[in-house]
């Protein structure tokens, strides 16, 4: 990935472009830190859509806070767009992008896997003609949908496990056993090396501790600390988004969010429509107990609030000891 991505160090690390939580003083952080840093770019992309101007915004805020200041200079950052409703982003967003110099574009949760390609062929026209430097990042939990990236054109599969936390493909599989099957794939078509894998998913490093705590609102780093055994706490359903008031999202995908009194209630036999009273009034009185918080397996693991320079340098630093260590034991056995 050093390759492709200069400024950043060994291993590559990157931040999810989560909604609400990854904006352009994560991203900054990231990348000042050797990461790779997103932004989330959000849902609605259609002209006249507020999140157009706040995408603008976010970029100028994260070249200023890069102490970028000639405008075509590359953008150490990407962009991540969910293409749930993907209209617009073609004429209105990719050219923001451009113009920002951007390096790289993250797309996730399309309807139809097919959305993406007329998406990742005007990328491609786009950086040739201005000559950009961007790469077109693709996330995918099957390797269906990797095989389908990987014709229409991604650089990198960011290859998401079922362990992760928040929203994923609803019959995935956990890395595990998906990574091995996507460089199978690369292999057999012959894209090792020029397709490139990042990993997301159950890893408790600084990708999901960034994500999750970094930046994020103090009652969601309260409870990301305080739970524990992620494999009993979190949970895999599409009523997270149901009571969230966020269940617009493709029937192929939901979420893994920590069990909390709502999640509780449903099992208890309550309603939809009780639960969906509770968590407004909840909302209403500025009580947080009904919030749901997005959190992958590997919660138990995180233990404290750190910032991202921490958890990007001791990410780095458990891999170095890892690898030193299987080195050594391999060395000692011949």
């Amino acid at each position: 990935m050093r390759q492709i991505f200069p400024n950043t160090k060994s291993p590559f690390i990157a931040n999810g472009p989560m909604h609400g939580y990854a904006y352009s003083r994560l991203a900054s952080a990231v990348s000042s830190a050797g990461g790779y840093g997103f932004i989330a770019g959000g849902t609605d992309f259609r002209t006249g859509s507020p999140q157009l101007e706040q995408l603008q915004a976010e970029l100028n805020t994260a070249r200023s806070l890069l102490g970028i200041a000639s405008p075509d200079e590359k953008l150490p950052i990407g962009v991540g767009c969910l293409l749930l409703q993907p209209e617009g982003l073609i004429d209105n967003v990719l050219p923001i992008l451009c113009a920002a110099r951007v390096t790289g574009i993250w797309l996730s949760f399309p309807k139809n896997g097919a959305d993406q390609a007329p998406i990742i062929t005007a990328v491609h026209q786009l950086r040739e003609k201005e000559s950009w430097d961007v790469k077109v990042f693709v996330q995918v939990g099957t390797v269906q949908a990797a095989r389908e990236a990987i014709d229409y054109g991604a650089d990198v599969l960011v290859v998401q496990g079922s362990d992760a936390g928040g929203h994923q493909w609803a019959q995935g599989a956990s890395l595990i056993a998906l990574i091995p099957e996507v460089k199978g794939l690369l292999r057999e078509l012959g894209k090792t090396g020029e397709v490139r894998l990042l990993a997301a998913g159950g890893i408790v490093d600084a990708r999901g501790m960034v994500a999750a705590m970094a930046l994020g609102p103090d009652v969601a780093k309260e409870k990301i600390v305080s739970t524990t055994d992620g494999i009993s706490t979190t949970i895999k359903s599409r009523k997270h988004d149901v009571f969230n008031s966020t269940d617009f999202w493709p029937r192929q995908y939901d979420g893994r969010a920590i069990i909390g009194p709502s999640y509780e209630d449903f099992q208890s036999g309550v309603t939809d429509e009780e639960i969906l009273k509770r968590h407004s009034d909840a909302r209403e009185k500025g009580e947080d107990d009904r919030t749901i918080i997005w959190a992958g397996t590997g919660i138990g693991s995180i233990k404290e609030v750190a910032t991202v320079k921490q958890l990007l340098d001791d990410a780095r630093s458990e891999v170095r000891s890892i690898v030193a260590q299987v080195n050594n034991a391999f060395s000692e056995t011949n």
